[in-house]
Parts: C-alpha cells; sequence; structure tokens
C-alpha cells in the first residue's frame, strides 16, 4: 500500500468525517432554535386510539410503508429504484469503513459478491434516473444543476465501489485511491446540497406526524 493510498483511506476520511459531523450539529442547531413547531389550534378529532406518539411513529415509518402512499402504491417499480438506491448508498458507506478498519471480513468471496451485487445494483439504478432525469420534460424543468451533479456523481462513486469491493491492488490502486477521494468529496459536499434532506427526515416526520396523530389522521385506519 502506498502512503497516498493509506492518507486517502485512514487520515482523509476522518478530516471529512469530522468536517462533515461539525456541519451537520451547526445546521441541527440551527434548524431546532430557528423553527419551532407550532401549537395546535383545534379540539383532538378523530380515533381515540390515535395519539401524537403513534402518529410520529407512524410518520417515521412511512418510508419503509409503500402501500401507505398513493404515489407508490400505483409506481411500486419507482419505490424499488428508491429501495435498491438507498441500499447502495449503504454499502459503498459501509464499504469506506470496512477495507481500512475490517478487512479480514472481505477476505469472503461472499461478503465481497454481497457488496458487490448490492452497490452494483444502485448503480445501475443511478444510470436509469440521469436518463430519467435528462429525457422526462417534467422532471427536467423542476431539476437543478445539483440534481444533475448529484446523481452523476453517486452513480460513478457506486461504479467504483464495485471495482474497490476486494480490496485487491492486484491491478494497481487507481480504482481504490478514485473510491476514497470521492468518498471523501462526498462527505464534504454532502452537507451542503439536497442529499443532505435524510438529516431533517426525523424532524420533519416528528412534527408532521405529532400534528396528524393529534388529529386524529395519523396512523392511517387501515394502514
Amino acid at each position: 500500500m502506498s502512503n497516498l493510498l493509506h492518507f486517502s483511506e485512514h487520515t482523509l476520511q476522518e478530516i471529512a468525517l469530522t468536517f462533515m459531523a461539525l456541519v451537520y450539529v451547526t445546521r441541527i442547531t440551527w434548524f431546532l432554535r430557528r423553527f419551532k413547531a407550532g401549537t395546535e389550534r383545534q379540539a383532538p378529532s378523530g380515533s381515540p386510539q390515535t395519539t401524537k406518539a403513534k402518529g410520529v411513529l407512524y410518520s417515521w415509518a412511512n418510508v419503509a410503508m409503500p402501500w401507505a402512499m398513493e404515489s407508490t402504491r400505483s409506481r411500486p417499480f419507482m419505490y424499488v429504484q428508491f429501495v435498491v438506491f438507498h441500499l447502495g448508498v449503504t454499502a459503498a458507506i459501509a464499504l469506506s469503513f470496512v477495507i481500512p478498519y475490517g478487512a479480514e471480513l472481505l477476505d469472503s468471496q461472499l461478503v465481497v459478491l454481497l457488496f458487490q451485487v448490492i452497490i452494483g445494483a444502485a448503480c445501475a439504478v443511478g444510470v436509469v434516473r440521469m436518463i430519467r432525469r435528462v429525457s422526462n420534460p417534467y422532471i427536467r424543468a423542476i431539476s437543478s444543476p445539483d440534481d444533475y451533479f448529484s446523481v452523476a456523481l453517486l452513480t460513478v462513486w457506486f461504479f467504483f465501489a464495485v471495482l474497490a469491493a476486494p480490496n485487491s491492488t492486484a491491478m494497481g490502486e487507481w480504482h481504490l485511491l478514485t473510491y476514497f477521494l470521492l468518498t471523501a468529496f462526498f462527505l464534504v459536499y454532502v452537507p451542503f446540497s439536497k442529499i443532505s434532506h435524510y438529516l431533517y427526515y426525523p424532524f420533519t416526520r416528528y412534527y408532521f406526524g405529532k400534528s396528524m396523530g393529534y388529529r386524529g389522521v395519523y396512523p392511517l385506519r387501515g394502514g
């Protein structure tokens, strides 16, 4: 292993992770101070079995209940893409920790294959999403440069993660270097991009679920 690859796998990732954590703490602190949940202006309504707590739990779990949303019920393939893409993100992030700190796991061909299948599938979804974003006039009309850049770069990152999964330098270090340099770039870039939407998910869904539970809407009957 070259000094550059060792730096990319360890020091660079640690610096990027620390930077991302500091930005996230700053943004969450600002978010909680800047936006306060409004008070309810109506009496509780709906089923007496529906409470604020149940509403919050239902709201948090909504992303894993495709049957609870009309958009995913009518377009199940889009939901499958969503799941595969985000599983790929999770696997690619996990790989960036496994290679430097748990490389022995990759001695198993089954583990390597599992990483490659999940991340490779996400890469394919990334290509489909990019084509759809460019070719669909409605999606193109609401897309920003950040949308194109994020999807394209994520797709390239997935590709190099697939190559990096065996953690082999038999064909050189370029694929590992590229993967870890892209990982570090994402750690710095993501807090300032639309990809950071997941940071607010727990908070926004908490407020929404609490309000809908109070009003007797969440959980949906039969949902």
